[in-house]
């Protein structure tokens, strides 16, 4: 018999707006290790952190971080 695997998803999960454009913040994690953050932009195209963070809101401040320094457009992959 297979095992469940569980997600847990953090209330930190939120939309990021800057410079007029919006991508889909999600932190989640499994039932062992750390949390892991994802970036969808508008059309699906997904960035997955390479490093899980000790917790929910370092992941959280890590996007913002990288919005603020590389920004938002960073995230934003090419459109089908």
């Amino acid at each position: 018999m297979e095992d469940d695997f569980k997600v847990e998803m953090s209330p930190l999960c939120q939309k990021l707006t800057a410079d007029g454009k919006t991508v889909k913040v999600d932190i989640y994690r499994g039932d062992a290790g750390g949390w892991i953050l994802e970036v969808e932009d508008g059309f699906g195209n997904s960035t997955v952190w390479d490093d899980e963070f000790d917790t929910d809101s370092a992941a959280l401040e890590e996007v913002k971080a990288t919005i603020r320094d590389d920004g938002i457009d960073s995230l934003i992959g090419i459109g089908s």
